[in-house]
C-alpha cells in the first residue's frame, strides 16, 4: 500500500515522533513542513535545514495549507489550530497511520493503562527467540516509522491513547487492550472518551486478545473475528489462565493443561502472571511456538526499575521497583510478590521511603501486615510512613540505601524477597528513580 505523493505534509509537534515523521516523509520525497509552539523544540537539530520550519506558536496559516497534518501524540486534536484545519476538511493523522500505509508486515498492537511496556518488550523477545526479524517500538523506545529501517518481518507496537486517537483502521494482525483504569482524563474528557481512544486499536484487526478480569478490554467487533482471552482464573478450553494445586501454587495454563509453574519465572507477582498470559495469547495469534514463548517467559527479568529481578543471594531474591514512586504502584508490587511467595510461607522484606508528595501511606498497612516480614524505611518521609503503618508491622530505619539493603538482608529468611518499592519520589537522596534503582542494584551486588 503506497503513500500517494502529492501536496504538503505538515508535522505538528516535534519531539521524538515528530522528528521521525519529518525525516521519514522527507526521505520519501514529500514536501514537508513542521510547526511547534515551543521556540526551540527538542530534536530541532535532527531535521534537515531545508525543511520549512515555524516555531514559537502553532502556525495556523501553515496548517491550513496542508494536504495532511501529522499530529505528534503530545498535542491534543482539540487544540483550536487543529480543529480549524479539521473544519476545512484537512485530514489529521498519527505517525502510526503513516506506518500502516507504508507496510503490510504483521503488526502486534498493544495498549492498556498499565503493563504495556512489559508486554510489548516480552512479546518482542519471544518473536526474536523464535527466529523472527522483529522490530519493537511505538510509544516505547524506537518511534514507529524508524522501525521500517531494518525491513522487519514483524512489528510489535506499544500504543498510547494519544497515538490511537488519530489512528484509523490500524488493521493489526492481533490487538489487545490489557486493562483499563482512569488515566489521561484531562485529555479525553471522561472514561468514555478514554475507552473510545483505546479501542481504536481494534479497528480492522484480524484477531484480538482480551482480559477476562476486566470487561472494559473486550471489543465490540464482528462475531467472526478470532480471539483469545487471558485472566487470573481457571480458563475455558483453548483460553489462557491460572490453575492452582492443593498447596495454592499458581500455574500458567491453557485450558486444563498446566504450562509453567509461576515460581519458575524471574518476574514475580500475580500482575506479571497476567502479563505473561497476555503474551502467550498474543504470540499464539501470530504463530509463535509455545516452547519458545515459555522459555522466554522463564528467562525474562522484567523492565529496569519495574519489579525487576536483580539477583539471588543466600536463597533470597532481590527486586528493583524503584519506579514505584506512589502508594498505588508499591501496593501492586507488594501484593503481587506477596501472593507469589505465600504458598511457600515466604515473605517480603520491603524498603520504602523518600519524598512522599503529601500521600496517605495508610493503604500500605494491610498489604504489609499480610505479606511483609520486615520494613526498612529511608529518606525524608520515613517517620511519616512509620506512623501510618499498623503497630504489628516490624520496622527499622536506615540512613542510606546501602545500609537499608544490608538491614533488609539481615531480616530476610531463605525463600523471601527483598523489594525496593519506595512509594515515594527519589529527589531527597538521588538524582532520579533510575539513579535510585541503579544504586540498589550496585548495593545488592556488593552483598
Amino acid at each position: 500500500m503506497l503513500i500517494q505523493r502529492g501536496g504538503l505534509k505538515v508535522v505538528a509537534g516535534l519531539g521524538i515522533s515528530g522528528v521521525s515523521a519529518v525525516n521519514y516523509l522527507h526521505q520519501q520525497g514529500y514536501q514537508v513542513a513542521v510547526t511547534d509552539s515551543r521556540p526551540t523544540p527538542p530534536g530541532i537539530e535532527q531535521i534537515p535545514a531545508e525543511i520549512r520550519q515555524s516555531f514559537g506558536v502553532l502556525d495556523q496559516e501553515l496548517l491550513l495549507q496542508a494536504e495532511e497534518i501529522i499530529l505528534s501524540p503530545g498535542l491534543a486534536p482539540q487544540l483550536p489550530e487543529i480543529q480549524a484545519a479539521i473544519a476545512q476538511g484537512i485530514p489529521v493523522v498519527s505517525d502510526i497511520q503513516l506506518l500502516r500505509r507504508a507496510t503490510e508486515v504483521p503488526i502486534i498492537a498493544i495498549t492498556g493503562s498499565n503493563a504495556k511496556s512489559t508486554v510489548t518488550t516480552l512479546v518482542g523477545e519471544m518473536a526474536k527467540n523464535a527466529g523472527k526479524k522483529v522490530a519493537v517500538g511505538g510509544n516505547l523506545g524506537c518511534p514507529a516509522l524508524d522501525l521500517l529501517q531494518d525491513d522487519p518481518e514483524m512489528i510489535v507496537l506499544e500504543l498510547s491513547s494519544f497515538q490511537l486517537e488519530t489512528t484509523t483502521h490500524l488493521g493489526a494482525t492481533v490487538a489487545v487492550v490489557l486493562n483499563m483504569s482512569e488515566d489521561h482524563l484531562d485529555r479525553h474528557g471522561d472514561m468514555v472518551g478514554y475507552h473510545a481512544a483505546k479501542h481504536r486499536i481494534f479497528q480492522g484487526c484480524q484477531s484480538f486478545v482480551f482480559n477476562r478480569d476486566d470487561g472494559l478490554t473486550r471489543p465490540l467487533v464482528a462475531d467472526n473475528i478470532p480471539f483469545l482471552s487471558f485472566g487470573l482464573n481457571a480458563p475455558d478450553l483453548k483460553q489462557y489462565g491460572v490453575l492452582r494445586d492443593s498447596q495454592g501454587k499458581m500455574f500458567l495454563a491453557k485450558g486444563t493443561t498446566r504450562l509453567l509453574d509461576s515460581s519458575e519465572m524471574y518476574m514475580q507477582g500475580s500482575h506479571n502472571v497476567a502479563n505473561a498470559l497476555a503474551c502467550l495469547a498474543l504470540g499464539e495469534s501470530v504463530g509463535l511456538p509455545l516452547e519458545v514463548m515459555l522459555d522466554t517467559i522463564k528467562h525474562f527479568k522484567g523492565l529496569e526499575h519495574r519489579c525487576q529481578y536483580v539477583d539471588e543471594k543466600q536463597g533470597v531474591r532481590y527486586y528493583n521497583d524503584s519506579k514505584g514512586t506512589n502508594v498505588g504502584a508499591t501496593l501492586a508490587a507488594i501484593n503481587g510478590l506477596g501472593q507469589a511467595l505465600q504458598p511457600n510461607q515466604a515473605k517480603v522484606v520491603a524498603i520504602l521511603g523518600g519524598q512522599g508528595k503529601g500521600q496517605d501511606f495508610k493503604p500500605l498497612s494491610n498489604a504489609l501486615s499480610q505479606y511483609a516480614r520486615h520494613v526498612v524505611l529511608i529518606g525524608e518521609d520515613a517517620n511519616k510512613i512509620a506512623s501510618a503503618l499498623a503497630s504489628g508491622i516490624e520496622v527499622s530505619f536506615a540512613t542510606s540505601l546501602k545500609a537499608a539493603v544490608k538491614e533488609a538482608q539481615s531480616h530476610a529468611e531463605q525463600g523471601d524477597a527483598v523489594l525496593l518499592s519506595p512509594a515515594c519520589a527519589s529527589f531527597d537522596m538521588f538524582k532520579s528513580y533510575n539513579d535510585r534503582g541503579e544504586q540498589f542494584v550496585q548495593c545488592v551486588g556488593q552483598l
